[in-house]
């Protein structure tokens, strides 16, 4: 056992290694650049299209609101990541790292918005009268039989990461941190968890997409809303926090308290790590959710899309991160939630853990749901519809097994997976990106032609 967790994490290492933080940063900068630099440009419209995404389209292809899939699609993203993954970055890199985790955002809106477009474009029916699509049919039906190969790859891989990324390890997390906060039995909040899970998934992406949209904006406004009483209470030390932030960007950390210091390189390879970890763009997962939404645009999904790596990374990431600057904590050597915890921890003695712990399991449950649509959409396109009913069963089953086991190697071999889930996404990307292009242009020529027409009359 001990070889082969050392072989994995070999393997780890050359997969989230430089080369593919590089070709994820590269591929997103690319489509920016090719793209003309919009999905920055468009955020209000991004913003407007998502508040509009709110209303049902009867009689637009799919089985939820854009809105809806948005959610869904958060769930899976805003977790983990944006708690202990940003402190972990915060803790190792220095503040600087906070700043890559913004320029990876900026350049991964332009990823998740092809992402999105391309699995909507290229969604299919599937056996039960409901629109699948993700970067497997985006392969498949954009690339052509000669690459049908590399769909399956993804299928496969996002198929069983989900199980150790998506589901033990969130169900671990939780019960970790209610363990600690509360003295709660991993036994009892598996079982809880379980069957909470179990009948979410009974009801398909429609209770997926309900449950969502009401858990995820809660969620990020209740997360919000107490950083923001922190940062109310650490007023004056807001301004330093952003001079740090940009100098440690380019220049290096001196060991300060508990900090052992980082040069620049170490605040960018955390921040742009982390980063992705948090967002998943370049990873191809929310063009799952997105293709279930009702819409008749591609380019429409992928406005809503990107938005969802705006709310997680520019809005959520920032939260965490400014609380554990501003408060002082991110130098006293801590790492992860339990970095986190301090900070709150600072603002509100003997309640910041508590509060902390209660976002940890709230973030994790919904990923736990968000992933459980991705998963069985991934081994849907392998083998039919008919795996639906024995996955959910089987994905219920492990969110118990997570909660009650130690998940070091699960949690490496998952992430491995991960790494290997992002590869044939970006090669999609890379090789449809003429049709992205197109299809953006044509969208926004019809829109300012209609709003020229409509000027003269």
């Amino acid at each position: 056992m001990e070889a082969l967790t050392q072989l994995i994490t070999a393997i780890n290492d050359i997969v989230w290694g430089p080369p593919m933080l590089v070709a994820i940063l590269g591929t997103g900068l690319y489509l920016q650049l090719r793209l003309g630099f919009m999905p920055i440009t468009r955020i209000l419209a991004g913003f407007a299209m998502v508040w509009r995404g709110r209303q049902a389209a009867p009689d637009a292809p799919g089985e939820i609101t854009p809105y809806a899939a948005l959610m869904t699609a958060l769930a899976a993203t805003v977790g983990t990541g944006n708690i202990a993954g940003v402190a972990t970055a915060i803790a190792i890199g220095g503040p600087g790292a906070m700043f890559w985790m913004w320029m990876t955002a900026l350049v991964g809106m332009a990823t998740k918005y092809s992402e999105v477009l391309l699995a909507v474009h290229y969604r299919e029916t599937d056996d039960h009268g409901e629109q699948v699509g993700g970067p497997m049919y985006a392969i498949k039906n954009g690339l052509g039989k000669r690459w049908r190969w590399l769909g399956a790859a993804f299928a496969i891989f996002g198929g069983l990461a989900g199980f150790g990324i998506g589901n033990m390890v969130q169900s671990n997390s939780i019960a970790g941190a209610l363990e600690t906060a509360f003295g709660i039995n991993p036994w009892v909040s598996g079982v809880v968890m379980a069957v909470f899970t179990g009948f979410v998934l009974l009801g398909g992406v429609k209770r997926i997409g309900a449950v969502a949209e009401r858990l995820v904006p809660f969620m990020c406004v209740g997360y919000i809303v107490a950083s923001l009483t922190v940062l109310g209470l650490y007023a004056d030390q807001i301004p330093a926090a952003f001079t740090l932030i940009f100098a440690s960007a380019f220049s290096p950390v001196a060991a300060t308290g508990g900090f052992a210091g980082a040069a620049v390189l170490m605040a960018m390879r955390y921040g742009v790590a982390r980063g992705i970890f948090s967002n998943e763009a370049g990873l191809g997962t929310a063009g799952i959710a997105q293709a279930a939404g009702q819409t008749r645009n591609a380019v429409e999904s992928g406005l809503v899309g990107m938005m969802g790596t705006f709310i997680d990374t520019i809005i959520v990431c920032t939260m965490t991160g400014l609380v554990l600057i501003v408060t002082g904590v991110w130098s006293s050597g801590l790492k992860g939630a339990a970095l986190s915890a301090a900070g709150f921890n600072a603002a509100f003695p003997g309640y910041g853990g508590q509060f902390l712990a209660v976002a940890i399991a709230v973030f994790a449950f919904t990923t736990i749901l968000g992933w459980a649509y991705y998963g069985e959409k991934c081994w849907g396109y392998l083998v039919g519809t008919a795996a639906e009913v024995p996955y959910r069963v089987l994905w219920t089953i492990f969110v118990l097994v997570g909660a009650v086991t130690h998940l070091d190697f699960v949690w490496l071999v998952a992430d491995t997976l991960n790494a290997f889930m992002a590869l044939p996404n970006l090669i999609s990307l890379l090789l449809l990106s003429p049709v992205i292009v197109r299809l953006s242009h044509e969208y926004w020529a019809k829109k300012a032609l209609a709003l020229k027409t409509a000027s003269v009359n």
